[in-house]
């Protein structure tokens, strides 16, 4: 499945389900598995999921480096992490959510 996350003020951007559920839960957007992946990401809402993403963002760079340190403190191999980080999956929703707050448009999904 895909989310397919729309506006007046961007393209179209599209995610992989796993990717763009993760998304939607660390803005506090979580469907429940029992029904359609539709919602709204309101403009007056987008500072608040751009932070939540950004803390979000901060905690899993901070974890994996913590994780490499000690590791190292070990003197074990350094441990292997999804290719694609969290920083590298969101910047495109990122990048949307500041063009459409900037422009006053929401973010729908589903419809």
């Amino acid at each position: 499945m895909l989310y397919k996350f729309k506006s007046k003020a961007t393209g179209d951007l599209i995610m992989l389900e796993p990717n763009g559920r993760r998304v939607l839960e660390i803005i506090g957007k979580a469907v429940a598995s029992n029904q359609a992946p539709q919602g709204i990401v309101l403009p007056e809402e987008m500072p608040a999921a751009q932070a939540a993403l950004a803390a979000a963002i901060v905690h899993e760079e901070a974890a994996r480096a913590k994780a490499v340190a000690d590791a190292l403190a070990r003197h074990e191999a350094a441990p292997r992490f999804e290719a694609v980080s969290l920083r590298q999956r969101a910047q495109p929703f990122l990048d949307m959510l500041r063009r459409c707050e900037k422009e006053k448009h929401p973010i729908v999904w589903g419809v």
